[in-house]
């Protein structure tokens, strides 16, 4: 599970998720890439499933990036607790994600493997995914 080392702040307010990204939306390592469609939240075992499901499609034929990382901690109360008593414990790790943000790019010597990793590895996402190339 992928969470941060060190942190400042061990709870942090939610704030609002903007909805398009201009920054991460080209191809920087790979050939192919695995882009958002819309905006959300994905979990770090989200990602964490992904990036396995891409790894066991390609094998050893090429080699996976992620490019996002969850940063953001979200807290959870107990459940049936009394109201007050502050803000719960850190309950997981999420990364945001703006539309057009690449969050897999992925290179490989097979180009038929590419199409079916990638799609594998958006099926494990909760938001919608579309695949992008370096070349089309």
């Amino acid at each position: 599970m992928m969470q941060p080392k060190k942190i400042n702040y061990k709870k942090i307010k939610k704030g609002k998720l903007s909805r398009m990204d201009f920054k991460a939306n080209k191809l920087s390592f790979g050939e192919a890439g695995l882009k958002a469609a819309e905006s959300g939240v994905i979990r770090s075992k989200q990602l964490e499933a992904a990036r396995q499901a891409i790894s066991r499609k390609i094998r050893k034929k090429g080699k996976v990036w992620i490019r996002v990382f969850p940063d953001l901690p979200v807290t959870a109360k107990p459940s049936e607790s009394r109201m007050g008593g502050g803000k719960g414990a850190t309950s997981h790790w999420v990364a945001r994600v703006k539309t057009g943000t690449i969050i897999f790019e992925l290179i490989c010597s097979d180009s038929t493997v590419v199409d079916v990793a990638l799609k594998t590895g958006g099926a494990k996402l909760p938001v919608k995914t579309k695949l992008c190339y370096i070349n089309k």
